[in-house]
């Protein structure tokens, strides 16, 4: 399993190439999916310039459908977009 995180976090850097993901002591999975949360999020921009995490989750998905990689790889992108996406919606439904 964690051979396909790698893969995906490949895959991730390919579209996202100017995005430093390092692992330290992180597996693929964890710093794939926190880089997807900030990514939804919109954390890598000024607050003042922040989209919602609904209109990130659009453009990203987007973005990976457009992308030059695998369908594999693209579908297993937008499941894990999809996975985070409905952890944000479930967190601001509880805050």
């Amino acid at each position: 399993m964690s051979d396909v995180f790698s893969d995906l976090l490949e895959s991730y850097r390919q579209i996202w190439n100017n995005r430093k993901l390092t692992e330290h002591d992180n597996s693929a999975e964890q710093v794939l999916k926190e880089a997807i949360k900030r990514e939804l999020e919109d954390a890598n921009s000024h607050p003042r310039i922040r989209k919602s995490w609904k209109d990130k989750y659009y453009s990203a998905t987007k973005r990976v459908a457009e992308s030059g990689i695998s369908n594999e790889h693209k579908v297993g992108l937008i499941e894990l977009h999809i996975e985070i996406a409905e952890q944000l919606n479930k967190d601001s439904m509880e805050s």
